[in-house]
């Protein structure tokens, strides 16, 4: 959007990534490779084509080795590195954007797999709907296992949240309104998803914009599917 600030940006990667390790992965779930690629790396790439070089990343207490690892792969980028053990995915977004300057905040899961091209568009569609909008990504690519349905009208706006057998589904990327970075969230809340459920139902204007191929990553069939998209689009 002209005359925006620059965009901060946040990756949520706090995660145990319970099955994946289950699976035979023995490092940490944001080090797990794609195509060679940890994730955490492949997150941080997307950003860095997206122009924003400023971020709040999390990880667990389990983790800090993946922190420093960042902080040595990456040393040109302006980084706020938190290591927490949170409860839920939701207390994890708000570690990250609680402290970003005002405005919009570009957030995104470290298990999101997409190409950074991909990221990239998203991003630039996002900045164009009013800025007193949250924009999420949605993706017709169903393959997580409790996926959060978007139904969405003609001009994209996000006429609900849930529901079964949904054409569209939630992808982890998400560009906040400075308003629903600060709302105070109920109580009961406890999970990301529920959050922008109740950001929809008090009326926040929130928006849907389409990635073709997004990958959830958080099975052994997550990470083939990913590397085979990822060597499918390989220039």
């Amino acid at each position: 959007m002209t005359g925006e600030p620059m965009l901060s940006g946040g990756i949520i990667a706090a995660g145990e990534g319970s099955r994946l390790r289950q699976a035979g992965w023995m490092v940490p779930k944001p080090m797990v490779p794609v195509a060679g690629v940890p994730l955490i790396e492949s997150t941080i790439r997307n950003f860095i084509a997206a122009g924003i070089t400023r971020l709040s990343i999390i990880v667990n207490e389990q983790e800090r080795e993946c922190a420093a690892w960042v902080q040595t792969r990456f040393p040109a980028l302006e980084l706020r590195l938190i290591v927490k053990t949170t409860a839920s995915s939701l207390e994890s977004f708000r570690e990250v954007t609680r402290e970003a300057e005002s405005g919009r905040m570009l957030v995104s899961t470290v298990d999101a797999w997409c190409r950074p091209a991909d990221f990239a568009r998203f991003v630039d569609a996002a900045r164009r709907r009013p800025i007193e909008a949250t924009v999420l990504a949605v993706t017709p690519l169903v393959e997580d296992e409790k996926p959060l349905g978007a139904v969405l009208d003609a001009d994209g706006r996000v006429l609900s949240l849930g529901g079964a057998a949904p054409a569209l589904v939630t992808a982890g990327m998400y560009l906040v309104s400075e308003r629903a970075r600060r709302l105070e969230p109920p109580a009961r809340l406890g999970r990301l998803r529920e959050q922008l459920q109740w950001l929809l139902e008090t009326g926040e204007p929130m928006y849907g914009e389409v990635i073709e191929t997004v990958v959830d990553v958080d099975r052994a069939e997550d990470v083939a599917l990913a590397e085979a998209l990822a060597t499918r689009h390989a220039p």
